[in-house]
């Protein structure tokens, strides 16, 4: 008996090696690529194009590393950034790049007002489909989840004419307000079913309750349901914030005016530029991660969280 216990939690300590070990290769896989990406961005030209290439510029002639060799450079984000003094900054410097003074505050603005709204709605859409039952409810569920299925680059030709519609025959039209409002409509359905989902999860009697002690239907929702939904609305923010932070090609074709174009037009951009100048482009590659690392540095407990619970809930 004892025998075939101690055979058993072998077998499992082995096994719990294995995907262990398994998961290390795996994380190295992602992170190489990373890890290749930052070193390039502190490399001179000369170090990036020898052949063959180094992974360390620490060589000398007579070591193959040697830390107090090292030919760590910054040319590639002083590239990005292109500082410049001035007496009325914050610092005395300003960067004058336009990827930080431009484009990465354009995407700010729109990643931000579209995880902002569609948050908002998709909380409402969901709350109301998850506690009401009314004609057509099945159907319009069923329609918005078809919805979901259709790539936005399939609707591109139609969004093009449109805004060009618009553009001719409105004066207040506004390339960025148009694009935030296709950016709604793109991530908005997926985002009523995940709320949808939480909703459906928190009980009914938790309202009730809150109805019985004299709160109004809105009052029980937004101080009762709503807290508790809070990680799932979290994680909604998340996924439209990052989604619109990476979208390239609606922005691209929708937004005529250079000065109003996203990050990933300015990494576009850079990269027809310095097409030959990598530590240039890798430069531009991690400013432009940075602030959504950052973002889930912060919220990573929250958007876990809500993962897990989304998954037993389902």
């Amino acid at each position: 008996m004892s025998v075939r216990r101690s055979s058993h939690f072998s077998r499992r300590a082995w096994e719990a090696r294995f995907v262990n070990f398994a998961l290390i290769i795996v994380c190295i896989f992602a992170i190489f690529p990373i890890f290749t990406t930052v070193t390039i961005s502190f490399k001179k030209q000369a170090d990036i194009t020898r052949k063959p290439p180094i992974l360390f510029p620490c060589d000398t002639p007579e070591k193959s590393f040697e830390w107090s060799a090292c030919r760590w450079a910054t040319e590639g984000y002083e590239r990005v950034f292109a500082p410049k003094p001035d007496e009325n900054a914050l610092l005395g410097i300003k960067l004058t790049g336009n990827l930080v003074q431009t484009y990465i505050p354009n995407t700010i603005m729109y990643a931000f007002s579209s995880a902002i709204g569609v948050s908002l709605l998709a909380s409402l859409s969901g709350f109301a489909f998850s506690r009401y039952r009314f004609k057509g409810h099945n159907a319009l569920m069923t329609a918005i989840y078809a919805v979901t299925g259709i790539p936005l680059i399939t609707n591109m030709l139609a969004l093009y004419q449109m805004g060009i519609t618009l553009r001719k025959n409105l004066p207040f039209y506004d390339d960025r307000l148009f694009l935030i409002f296709v950016y709604f409509g793109f991530f908005l359905p997926i985002s009523v079913w995940i709320t949808k989902g939480f909703f459906d999860a928190i009980p009914r009697e938790l309202e009730e309750s809150a109805l019985i002690e004299g709160c109004s239907p809105l009052g029980a929702m937004f101080r009762i349901t709503m807290p508790l939904a809070a990680p799932g609305l979290v994680s909604i923010f998340l996924m439209t914030f990052v989604n619109v932070w990476n979208e390239f090609i609606v922005a691209y074709l929708l937004v005529t005016k250079n000065e109003y174009k996203p990050a990933m037009f300015g990494l576009y951009d850079f990269l027809s530029q310095n097409i030959i100048n990598l530590q240039v482009l890798a430069a531009a590659c991690l400013v432009i991660a940075a602030p959504i690392i950052i973002l889930f540095l912060f919220t990573r407990k929250t958007f876990f969280r809500a993962m897990v619970e989304g998954a037993v809930k389902g």
